[in-house]
C-alpha cells in the first residue's frame, strides 16, 4: 500500500469512527426517548438471585475460558511463566479490554504484566496476536454457520439484507476453514513480516484455537439467553449478539456502549417490550461487565504488589527475572 492510499485509508477510519460514536448515541435516543423508566426498574427487580448466581457463574466461566486462550500462548511461545500466573493475567486484561478498550487492556496492560515477569516484548506479541486469532477463529465459524443459517430472523425492514447476510455467513466459515487447512497442509510453516516471525500453529492446536474461541462466544450467548424472558430462542439470541459484538468493533465505543443496545433493541424489541429488553441488556452489562472489571481492579492491584514485593532487597526476583529461553516453532 502507497503511502498516499494508507493516509487515505487513515482518514477513513477516523471518518468512520466519528460518525459511529455520533450515530449510535442518536440512534439509541431515538429507540429509547419514550421508554417507561419505571417498567425497567420493575424488570430489574424479578431476578431472582439465583438466576443471578447462575448468570455469574457463567460470566466468571467465559473469563476463565477466554483466560486458557494464554495459554495455549503459553504452549506456542514456550515461555517459562507459570500457568498459575498466566491466568491471573489473562482475566485481568480480558476485564480491562472489554469495559476500557483493547488499547488500555489487551495491549498495554498486558504487556505491562508480563514484562515485569520477565517475559520478553517478542514473546508478549506472539502471545497477543495468537489470542486474537483464537478468539476471531471461533467467531469466524460459529457465527458465520448461524448466519448461513439465516439466523437471526431480520424484522420486516431488514429483510432486504438476509440474503446478504447470509452469504456473508458463508465467507466466514470458508476463512476460518481455510486457517484450519493452512495449519494441517501447509508446507511452509513460518515467514516473516515486518521484522516479525510468523509461524503457523500445529493441527491440533489451530482445533483448539476454534473450540475454545466458539466456547467463550457460546458462553456469553448463554448468559444473554438467560435474562431474556421467553420468547427468543437460543441460536437466535446468539446471533444477535455475534452481530452486536463485531458492530462494537466496528464503533471502536469501549465495552461497546450503546452499541449492543441498540442492536439487540432493532432485532428483537417486536418479542419483548423495550422496558424488558434494557432491563435484560443492563443485567447482562452488569454481569459480564461490571462485575469481572470489579474483580479485575482487586486482581490487578495483587498481581502489582506480588511484583513489588518479589522486588525487594532479599527476594529471588530482587536480581532480575528468570532469564528465558529463545522461542521456539510450533509445528
Amino acid at each position: 500500500m502507497s503511502e498516499r492510499s494508507a493516509k487515505r485509508w487513515a482518514w477513513a477510519r477516523r471518518i468512520l469512527n466519528w460518525a459511529c460514536l455520533i450515530l449510535v448515541p442518536v440512534l439509541l435516543y431515538l429507540l429509547l426517548r419514550n421508554i417507561e423508566w419505571a417498567q425497567v426498574g420493575k424488570g430489574l427487580r424479578t431476578y431472582s438471585w439465583p438466576t443471578l448466581a447462575l448468570g455469574a457463574l457463567i460470566a466468571l466461566a467465559s473469563y476463565g475460558v477466554f483466560s486458557a486462550f494464554d495459554l495455549i500462548g503459553k504452549r506456542y511461545t514456550g515461555h517459562p511463566l507459570p500457568s498459575r500466573q498466566v491466568l491471573p493475567i489473562a482475566f485481568v486484561c480480558y476485564a480491562f479490554n472489554l469495559n476500557l478498550s483493547s488499547w488500555v487492556g489487551g495491549i498495554a496492560l498486558r504487556y505491562r504484566l508480563y514484562g515485569k515477569r520477565g517475559v520478553k516484548v517478542a514473546t508478549v506479541t506472539r502471545i497477543l496476536s495468537l489470542g486474537l486469532l483464537t478468539n476471531w477463529c471461533g467467531y469466524l465459524l460459529l457465527a458465520g454457520s448461524l448466519f448461513a443459517l439465516g439466523l437471526p430472523s431480520l424484522p420486516p425492514s431488514l429483510k432486504i439484507g438476509e440474503t446478504g447476510l447470509r452469504l456473508i455467513g458463508v465467507a466466514m466459515v470458508l476463512a476460518g476453514l481455510g486457517y484450519l487447512l493452512a495449519c494441517r497442509f501447509s508446507k511452509r510453516r513460518g515467514w516473516r513480516l515486518k521484522g516479525h516471525e510468523i509461524t503457523l500453529p500445529s493441527f491440533s492446536m489451530a482445533l483448539l484455537q476454534v473450540a475454545v474461541g466458539a466456547l467463550n462466544w457460546a458462553l456469553m450467548g448463554s448468559l444473554m439467553y438467560l435474562l431474556l424472558p421467553q420468547g427468543v430462542d437460543y441460536p437466535s439470541v446468539l446471533a444477535i449478539l455475534l452481530i452486536s459484538s463485531i458492530a462494537g468493533v466496528i464503533a471502536h465505543i469501549p465495552a461497546g456502549l450503546g452499541v449492543l443496545e441498540t442492536v439487540f433493541i432493532t432485532l428483537v424489541h417486536g418479542d419483548y417490550s423495550k422496558a424488558t429488553l434494557l432491563a435484560s441488556l443492563i443485567a447482562y452489562r452488569a454481569l459480564y461487565f461490571l462485575l469481572p472489571l470489579a474483580i479485575a481492579c482487586v486482581g490487578y492491584l495483587l498481581l502489582e504488589r506480588r511484583v513489588i514485593s518479589h522486588a525487594l532487597p532479599g527476594s529471588d526476583a530482587a536480581e532480575g527475572p528468570p532469564a528465558e529461553p529463545p522461542p521456539r516453532r510450533t509445528v
